[in-house]
């Protein structure tokens, strides 16, 4: 089988959690060797959530394949000076603490480059390196409240959603990704390595495009739409007679159709939802009347008549739905692998494909230290070596 795009590149990851440990599992996917530290004993947070399958976290296995586990103390000298020299031998080394710890901990970016110049170091945080905030922790939500994002999430009339899904922790991970990708595509040309940092609340905000642009072109303060679309109509969720089906309709040319099949034809000439604007103005009546149609039939019947006409729609689905659904299946969005300790388990694909270089899950994530003595003895480390660490409780 081909080698990932990023074989032989080499990532020490010191992150914590769900932003940072995305980042490097992206890295991980595409062939890197990324070596995670975890504390001895503990090991990263996410370990420790529920469900839990044989033992093993079931969210920690999703986001963490592809890696090495080491333990290490870095609160201990020798514990740094091992992580130092992992640094030295990086092309990439990754960490979420909040600002100033890796400095306190002798791991900041000063003190890696001092040793490897040509590394590409990447930071994550709640609110960035700099700025009034910087110091205080990051959670998910509190950058979803902060960007704007629940602010316009939610029934018109009712109290700001959170978005189930961590997308502000999964995105900023993404973004750590895309830079760190763009360094070492720089260092190829220069030679020269250098500083990216992302974080929390800019993620949710960086995707605010039509809230953004709403706001910068009118002043207005962008409020919550319910199941609508600021700028499309209708482009919605719809009740069905058994669930619900989403309707892309905002296009034009769409608009005729959906108005047969629904057997509202008198709408297409109506005054009152003759342009797109209209129809955006008049949302919740424009609602009213298409949902009262589509509840009287199944979704797999207006489903049927809607991609006959090429008008974009799709069923509301569950998850177990989807891991069923065949196209899913296809696409290899569905992994089964064999853990060490939890078993026969299944973890999420690779989202993009490669078709020379293709990205995939290779192992299972590590139990905790499951590769210290092996990444030990690539440092030099002697069995003896590796027994007084961890009497010593270093590893």
């Amino acid at each position: 089988m081909n080698e990932g795009a990023l074989a032989g590149l080499r990532v020490l990851d010191l992150t914590n959690q769900l932003s940072g440990p995305y980042c490097a599992m992206l890295l991980a996917d595409l062939g890197a060797d990324v070596v995670k530290v975890e504390r001895p004993g503990v090991g990263d947070d996410a370990r420790h959530t529920s469900p839990r399958v044989g033992g093993e976290s079931a969210a920690f296995m999703t986001y963490n394949r592809n890696k090495r586990s080491v333990t290490l103390d870095l609160k201990r000298p020798e514990g740094r000076a091992i992580a130092l020299e992992l640094a030295k031998r990086a092309d990439v080394v990754l960490e979420n603490f909040r600002p100033g710890t890796a400095a306190r901990l002798g791991l900041a970016y000063a003190a890696v480059e001092a040793i490897n110049p040509s590394v590409v170091y990447g930071s994550i945080s709640g609110f960035g390196q700099t700025g009034p905030y910087r110091d205080r922790g990051g959670f998910d939500r509190i950058a979803l409240g902060m960007s704007g994002v629940m602010s316009i999430n939610g029934p018109e009339d009712g109290p700001p959603y959170p978005i189930p899904i961590p997308v502000a922790d999964i995105g900023t991970g993404m973004f750590a990704c895309i830079a760190i990708l763009a360094a070492l595509a720089a260092r190829a040309r220069t030679g020269e390595g250098q500083y990216v940092e992302t974080s929390l609340l800019e993620t949710p905000i960086a995707w605010s495009v039509y809230e953004a642009a709403t706001y910068f072109a009118t002043g207005q303060v962008p409020g919550r739409l319910g199941p609508g679309h600021r700028a499309s109509a209708p482009y919605q969720a719809f009740r069905t007679k058994d669930g619900w089906i989403n309707l892309g309709g905002g296009s034009p040319r769409f608009w005729p159709r959906i108005c047969e099949i629904l057997g509202l034809d008198d709408l297409v000439e109506a005054p009152r939802f003759k342009s797109l604007a209209d129809r955006v103005s008049r949302r919740k009546e424009l609602e009213e009347l298409l949902e009262a149609r589509f509840v009287t039939e199944p979704t797999a019947y207006w489903l049927e008549r809607l991609e006959a006409v090429g008008v974009p729609a799709g069923p509301i689905l569950t998850y177990d739905q989807v891991f069923a659904d065949p196209h899913v299946v296809h696409r290899e969005m569905v992994v089964p692998i064999e853990h060490p300790t939890a078993g026969p388990t299944r973890v999420l694909g690779v989202p993009f494909k490669m078709s020379g270089t293709p990205a995939r899950v290779r192992q299972p994530a590590p139990t905790l230290g499951q590769h210290t003595d092996e990444v030990l003895a690539q440092l030099g480390y002697s069995d003896a070596d590796v027994a007084r660490l961890r009497a010593e409780q270093i590893v």
